[in-house]
């Protein structure tokens, strides 16, 4: 690949006029190229547009996100826009992502294997991130775990690839979204990205980070003898079916093909998956008010969390079912296979948290 800068070669920072050195190069898109850059004793990043992306919109687009400043700190957003006197065209300066953050596309190809706790750190992070943008008046466009870094120690969370942020409903980037996390009204061609379908790519992802798996893809999947456009389009678009729709069993998981679903599916409380369900059931029937609010995953999230405790025979991470319990139900360990009986449990009235040798109270259980 023949790289823009060299190293060594200097920008200039527009607002500031300070220079910024190229050190090397970090990869590249379809957008343009990421290189490591330094300012003073400080590195930051600096992503330089390919000529056919740098347009008036996309330099107006990313003044807009610079003036409005992050919603949060988890988003590795523009800072400053960059001009080179040696090259065409602009770039922007944003933060360097921390090196012990990995990305989330590695634990979707195994690479990379976090304990149960830390996904739901991981995804609470990102329902919390995501209400703050959508607090802005703004949408992601193109949520997918392609654009996501974490930390495989806690869970923190780094988003990267803000510069197509745009204002609900009226983005001009051009971007709709990533293939498997577009909401059908996207696919169909009949909405632009908005917060909407960011709380449909949103869901997809979080059903990704616990099932291992899209909520979409069982029987009518594995039916598709050629998985063209249409039949994608058809697949995610015009006729989607939930994998686990509870009046709907034309799309169920195929064991064989679909195995991660049908493990993980039972794994998880009666309330998690009651809030997955409305996600691919009304959430697909009704945009408007069907989709699970980002407040809505963060309460279930942290209930989730709350309800881990670790198999006395195996230390085996497994989630507390208050309802198995109301019925007088007995637990199994998913993993070895015995019986783990009722873990110890605070009762705070409006919730529950299971007892363990790292439990810990945060400031909601109490107020």
């Amino acid at each position: 690949m023949n790289q823009i800068f060299k190293s060594g070669e200097e920008a200039w920072l527009e607002s500031s006029g300070q220079p910024c050195q190229v050190s090397d190069f970090l990869g590249g898109g379809g957008q343009g190229e990421v290189y490591r850059v330094r300012i003073g004793e400080s590195e930051f990043a600096l992503k330089w547009y390919f000529p056919n992306s740098a347009t008036p919109g996309q330099r107006q687009a990313l003044e807009d996100l610079v003036r409005i400043g992050p919603p949060a700190s988890t988003f590795l957003w523009p800072i400053e826009l960059v001009s080179s006197p040696r090259q065409s065209g602009f770039g922007y300066l944003m933060p360097l992502r921390p090196p012990a953050y990995i990305g989330l596309v590695d634990v979707m190809n195994g690479q990379v294997d976090p304990s149960f706790r830390i996904l739901v750190n991981t995804a609470l992070y990102l329902a919390d991130s995501f209400l703050q943008l959508h607090a802005k008046g703004l949408c992601y466009c193109d949520i997918s775990f392609g654009n996501i870094f974490f930390r495989a120690e806690n869970g923190e969370i780094s988003i990267c690839d803000n510069d197509n942020v745009g204002v609900d409903g009226q983005t001009e980037s051009g971007v709709l979204g990533t293939p498997r996390f577009m909401a059908p009204e996207i696919v169909i061609n009949a909405s632009k990205p908005s917060t909407r379908t960011d709380l449909y790519s949103l869901s997809v992802l979080l059903f990704y980070i616990f099932m291992m798996h899209h909520p979409l893809e069982g029987k009518r999947e594995s039916d598709i003898a050629c998985l063209d456009l249409p039949a994608m389009q058809r697949l995610y678009g015009i006729d989607p079916v939930f994998i686990f729709d509870p009046e709907d069993e034309s799309n169920r998981p195929v064991p064989g093909l679909h195995d991660n679903a049908n493990i993980f599916w039972p794994l998880y409380p009666a309330f998690f998956r009651r809030i997955m369900t409305k996600a691919f059931t009304e959430g697909l029937k009704d945009p408007v008010n069907g989709r699970v609010r980002e407040s809505q995953w963060r309460a279930s999230l942290i209930r989730l969390r709350d309800s881990i405790f670790y198999c006395p025979h195996c230390a085996s991470e497994n989630f507390f079912d208050e309802e198995v319990a109301r019925e007088g139900g007995t637990y199994t360990c998913w993993s070895c296979g015995q019986p783990t009986g009722h873990p110890l449990r605070l009762d705070f009235g409006r919730g529950i948290v299971i007892l363990n040798q790292d439990t810990k109270l945060y400031p909601h259980h109490l107020d």
